[in-house]
């Protein structure tokens, strides 16, 4: 899958992610400050899901309905280590029940909700 890694998203799950076959560019690596509408922009236009631990997204694309990126994952749950997010999502990747293009995901530690758009 292809990622767009929010600037608070931690470097050693970029690399759990980059180190599973997918590819991650990373808001921190070559874009650090840049607003999050242009983070979304670039997410439509290079058609990559954001990753992030910011919940203003939600209130971005669902209160002020700014243009939907391919698909959000938002982890409420930061965990005990810089790899949490990481390996939970590969974690949740390996569940082919979950589909997470046109979603808004939540991650928390042991579950996952999502809102369609």
């Amino acid at each position: 899958m292809k990622f767009l890694a929010n600037e608070n998203f931690p470097n050693p799950s970029i690399r759990i992610l980059r180190n599973n076959g997918h590819y991650v560019k990373s808001i921190s690596e070559e874009l650090a400050g840049i607003p999050d509408t242009e983070v979304i922009r670039i997410a439509q236009s290079d058609n990559l899901i954001i990753l992030t631990f910011d919940k203003d997204y939600g209130e971005l694309l669902f209160r002020y309905a700014l243009p939907q990126p391919p698909a959000v994952i938002f982890f409420r749950d930061k965990g005990d280590n810089p790899i949490f997010a990481g390996n939970r999502l590969v974690q949740m990747l390996a569940d082919k029940a979950i589909v997470i293009d046109n979603c808004f995901t939540i991650i928390e530690e042991s579950n996952v909700r999502q809102r369609h758009y």
